[in-house]
C-alpha cells in the first residue's frame, strides 16, 4: 500500500512529537536515577500539558522537558517555556489530586541536547 502524502509541516510536527517523546522518556530515566518517583507523563489538561510530574521527598515537581539540537540554545529554550500554561496545568493536576494539597511543589526544566548529559534546572521559575 503506498504511503499517503502529507504536508511537510505535518511530517515536521510528527518528527518533533517523536523527538519530544524520546526526550521525555530520557528525562524520566534521568530523574529516576536521582531517586525521583515519576507520577505522570504527558499529563494533558484543558489548559495545557505537563511533560512530567515527579516527586522527591516532600515535593511535587512539575517538569518541562526541552530538547534542542545545540546545547547553547538553553537560554532561548527557557524563554520559550510558557510558564503561565504550565502553572495552570499544575493547578489542574493539584485539583485532581487533593491528597497532595499542602505539599511543597516546584517547577523544573530539563534541557536535552545530543551527546550531552541532561541539564536539570531545579526551581526554574516561580508559580507567580
Amino acid at each position: 500500500m503506498p504511503r499517503s502524502r502529507s504536508s511537510p509541516g505535518t511530517e515536521r510536527r510528527l518528527a518533533a512529537q517523536r523527538s519530544g517523546g524520546r526526550g521525555e522518556a530520557l528525562a524520566a530515566l534521568f530523574l529516576q536515577m536521582r531517586f525521583y518517583r515519576i507520577r505522570d507523563r504527558r499529563f494533558k489538561t484543558p489548559v495545557g500539558e505537563i511533560d512530567l510530574v515527579a516527586e522527591k521527598g516532600d515535593a511535587i515537581v512539575f517538569v518541562e522537558v526541552k530538547t534542542r539540537l545545540r546545547p547553547g540554545d538553553e537560554a532561548m529554550a527557557l524563554e520559550a517555556v510558557n510558564r503561565a500554561r504550565i502553572v495552570r496545568a499544575a493547578q489542574y493536576w493539584l485539583a485532581r489530586h487533593p491528597a497532595e494539597n499542602g505539599r511543597d511543589f516546584r517547577f523544573d526544566v530539563i534541557f536535552l541536547a545530543p551527546r550531552r548529559w541532561p541539564r536539570h534546572l531545579i526551581n526554574a521559575f516561580p508559580a507567580f
